[in-house]
C-alpha cells in the first residue's frame, strides 16, 4: 500500500510518562499524483535521453493516509467525523519492528516498485534493460567501491540485466565471501572486488536470518541514453506500480492513454507486467472520486472490495496486468466498454 504515514505526537498525562494512545491507526484518503504531470515543479515521471510523447489528461496514482499514536478522543473523531477505517496497529506497525524499519521497507518496497515499473514498461515497448545503482547505504560493503549509476554487468561471470538477479547473486553467497562486480561507469567497464558484510538486523525480513549483505539498492533502467526518474518524496510502499508503468509506456508511445481524459487507478506490478492487488482501495477510489477522476483501474483481486463503494463517481475498470491496462484504455478512447468490476 503507498501510504503517508504522519506520526502525531504522544500526549500525556502531566507528572507522568504514560501515552494515552489506542492500539488502532486509522486510515484514509491519501493525496492523489498525475503520474503524467509534475510535483513540486520537478516531473512525477520523468524521461531523460529521448523526446517524450504527447500526453495530456490524467494517470494518477492514489495513496492511503495513515495515522499513527492517536489518542482515544482522535480515534473517535476520526471514526464519527471521517470516512477513515481503524485498523489494528499490528497492520501498520508489526510487532518487533521499530517506525524507522517500517519506513525503510516502505522505502524500499517502493523503490522495488519504481524498478517493476521500469522493467515492465520497458518489456511492452520491448526495448533492453540494464540494472543501475540507486543508493549506497552507509557503512556497508558497497560504501567508497560503488558509486551511484554504476551499471552493474556481472557477478563473477554471472551476467546481470535486472535488479532480481544481482540479489539473487548475493544471496549465493555467505557473510565473508570475496565477489568481484563488473560494472561500467563513465563509460568505461572496471572490475570491483568486494567482501561481503552480514545484512544488519534491522534489514532482515526475519530476525533469526542473516545472509550476505552487499548494501545497495538498484534499479531496473533502459539500457543506453535513455533514463527514466521518478521524482515523489514521503511516499512508500508498492501499489504506485502499475500507474508509473502506464505514464512511461505512454512518454514513449504514440497516442494518449488517457484519450485527455481524468484516469486514476492503483496496483502492484511485477517486471512481467502482472498487476496485483493492494491495501485501502475503498480509501483511493474516493479520494480519486473528490479530484475528479472519470476512470479508476482496479487490480482484478480488488473488484470484489471496490464494488462496495457505492459513491465511486468514476467507472470501475478491472485490470490483471499492464497489457490489459493499456488495452482497457484504448477501448474507453475508441468508445468501447471495457472489462469492468461489476
Amino acid at each position: 500500500m503507498v501510504a503517508l504515514v504522519s506520526l502525531l505526537g504522544l500526549p500525556r498525562i502531566p507528572g507522568t510518562n504514560i501515552n494515552l494512545t489506542v492500539p488502532y491507526a486509522a486510515e484514509g484518503k491519501g493525496p492523489t499524483f498525475n503520474t503524467l504531470g509534475e510535483a513540486d515543479g520537478t516531473p512525477v515521471v520523468e524521461i531523460e535521453g529521448e523526446k517524450e510523447d504527447k500526453t495530456s489528461g490524467n494517470l494518477n496514482m492514489t495513496t492511503v493516509s495513515v495515522r499513527t499514536n492517536l489518542t482515544l478522543a482522535q480515534a473517535l473523531g476520526r471514526w464519527i467525523k471521517s470516512d477513515d477505517t481503524l485498523v489494528p496497529l499490528e497492520q501498520v506497525l508489526p510487532k518487533g519492528q521499530t517506525p524507522e524499519q517500517v519506513f525503510q521497507q516502505n522505502a524500499a518496497s517502493f523503490a522495488a516498485s519504481e524498478s517493476n515499473a521500469t522493467t515492465s514498461a520497458m518489456n511492452y515497448l520491448h526495448r533492453p534493460l540494464e540494472t543501475s545503482v540507486l543508493e549506497i547505504t552507509d557503512k556497508s560493503p558497497a560504501q567508497n567501491k560503488l558509486r551511484i549509476d554504476d551499471v552493474v554487468t556481472k557477478v563473477d561471470d554471472k551476467k546481470i540485466t535486472l535488479p532480481a538477479e544481482l540479489a539473487d547473486a548475493v544471496k549465493q553467497h555467505k557473510p565473508g565471501d570475496k565477489v568481484t562486480l563488473t560494472v561500467r561507469r563513465d563509460g568505461k567497464e572496471i572490475r570491483v572486488p568486494i567482501t561481503l558484510d552480514e545484512t544488519p538486523k534491522e534489514l532482515r525480513h526475519n530476525p533469526h536470518e542473516s545472509g550476505a549483505f552487499l548494501g545497495v539498492t538498484t534499479v531496473a533502467q533502459p539500457a543506453g541514453d535513455l533514463k527514466v526518474r521518478y521524482n515523489l518524496n514521503d511516499v512508500g510502499g508498492p501499489s504506485a506500480g502499475l500507474m508509473f508503468s502506464l505514464a512511461v509506456v505512454d512518454k514513449l508511445s504514440p497516442g494518449e492513454l488517457s484519450g485527455g481524459k481524468f484516469v486514476a487507478g492503483t496496483g502492484t506490478i511485477d517486471a512481467d507486467g502482472n498487476v496485483g492487488p493492494i491495501g485501502g482501495i475503498t480509501h483511493k477510489i474516493r479520494a480519486a472520486a473528490d479530484a475528479g477522476a472519470e476512470t479508476f483501474l482496479v487490480p482484478a483481486g480488488n473488484c470484489q472490495e471496490a464494488q462496495s463503494v457505492s459513491d465511486a463517481g468514476a467507472k470501475l475498470v478491472k485490470v490483471d496486468s499492464l497489457d490489459s491496462a493499456v488495452k482497457n484504455l484504448e477501448k474507453i478512447n475508441k468508445g468501447e466498454e471495457p472489462e469492468t468490476c461489476s
